[in-house]
């Protein structure tokens, strides 16, 4: 990596360490032990009035070589329920995230990608999804899907309230019946309309 993209990837990290409107969005950094910058951790607070709200949801972010002319690459690590996250790997489907879209450009930064990633959780665009489980059931069924998206938030991402005991309940069914982790049975009820019997069905096929 240059010098030139090194020093822009610190200003960039310093801009958002020290920048109050991020903190008080709840937007934060973590420096990872790399002398070059290109590997941070990034907190993303839940947007107030979304099923995401207060959750911690923590990304990985990584800067290209060819920084600034190439876009970051950022990828959540937290579990996340939305249409444009994949529920699997975490990955983003975020329009100046994309280079081949060029809506990437120069004088993006660190700081204008994760107020954009915080603002997508609330304001999913489900007719351009990455998850098209997701998106199907935030358009068919959004009450479902923001308690679904809820759920996620509590288990994966630390979010506040009482939880949802009926769900948690076909979890511990599903995992104690097939043998496998809370994680898989999460999922795979999520994408089932929490049916048990297809959760289970689905496992063992």
């Amino acid at each position: 990596m240059s010098n030139t993209a090194t020093r822009r990837i610190q200003k960039e990290c310093k801009e958002v360490v020290t920048s109050d409107e991020l903190a008080e969005s709840g937007i934060t950094i973590e420096m990872l032990d790399d002398a070059s910058f290109q590997h941070i951790h990034a907190y993303i607070r839940g947007p107030p009035d979304t099923p995401y709200e207060g959750g911690r949801f923590k990304l990985d972010i990584t800067f290209p070589s060819e920084y600034p002319f190439h876009p970051l690459k950022a990828q959540f690590i937290s579990k996340v329920w939305h249409p444009n996250v994949s529920s699997q790997t975490g990955l983003i489907c975020l329009d100046i995230l994309d280079y081949k879209k060029g809506k990437w450009t120069a004088s993006l930064s660190l700081r204008v990608v994760l107020l954009s990633i915080q603002n997508l959780l609330a304001t999913p665009e489900p007719t351009d999804p990455l998850d098209a489980v997701v998106a199907k059931q935030y358009m068919a069924d959004k009450p479902n899907y923001e308690r679904t998206a809820r759920f996620w938030t509590q288990h994966f991402a630390g979010g506040p309230g009482e939880k949802d005991l009926e769900m948690a309940a076909r979890v511990k069914s599903v995992s104690a019946e097939t043998q496998n982790s809370e994680i898989e049975a999460i999922s795979v009820l999520s994408c089932n309309s929490w049916d048990v019997k297809k959760a289970i069905n689905y496992i063992k096929s």
